[in-house]
């Protein structure tokens, strides 16, 4: 059975109900559609966030969203009463920064701004690394406290995710870049201060541009 978790019935913007179970999806309505995937770990948050993921979405976007338990996806549809079909590929990036562990106000920017992105790669895409090894490089990117990690967000204004060796990154174009060389940096073995420094440097060139 297919649920909106707070909720029995799945309702879209303009109160009408979702298709019913075993409704055949159209070559159209696969392109007016996202599925997101769920991971276990994420489950309980997605339902304490519910309401503040939901209202935008429905609210703001006028699209349809609804928990599908049996496939573990959150679903996003467009509606009659959606007014640009761009606002489709805003609700699921926002969904889909929620799920890698962005704050929900952190991801809800993604709705609001037009210039900012996702980016996500792994540990293991920058160095070959297991074991101890690949522990140590993920402990430099967060630093002592989590410090260096924010550091490098405030510096470049990023939001930045560590989930095991898959690092997210929430931001414009140009930050995401700098954010992800100073991390590469320190994957690669340089020391905090030196990465630091260079990415001072390149933010305050970076800042002058503009």
């Amino acid at each position: 059975m297919t649920i909106c978790i707070p909720e029995n019935m799945e309702v879209d913007a303009s109160g009408a109900s979702a298709p019913p179970k075993g409704a055949k999806k159209s070559k159209t309505d696969e392109g007016e559609m996202r599925k997101i995937s769920v991971p276990a770990h994420r489950y309980t948050p997605l339902k304490e966030n519910w309401l503040k993921i939901f209202t935008p979405i429905v609210e703001h976007l006028h699209l349809q969203v609804r928990f599908n338990l049996k496939s573990r996806n959150v679903e996003i549809r467009l509606t009659p009463e959606t007014q640009d079909e761009g606002h489709l590929q805003k609700a699921a990036d926002f969904v889909r920064a929620f799920i890698y562990g962005f704050e929900v106000e952190d991801a809800l920017a993604l709705l609001r701004l037009e210039d900012l992105f996702l980016d996500s790669f792994e540990v293991t895409d920058v160095k070959e690394l297991k074991g101890d090894h690949l522990s140590r490089a993920i402990g430099r990117l967060a630093g002592k406290g989590g410090r260096t990690k924010y550091t490098i967000e405030n510096v470049t204004k990023t939001r930045i995710v560590l989930a095991d060796s898959k690092i997210h990154i929430l931001g414009s174009f140009q930050n995401i870049q700098i954010a992800k060389r100073a991390l590469c940096n320190l994957i690669l073995g340089s020391p905090p201060s030196k990465v630091y420094g260079t990415l001072r440097s390149v933010a305050s060139r970076a800042s002058e541009r503009f």
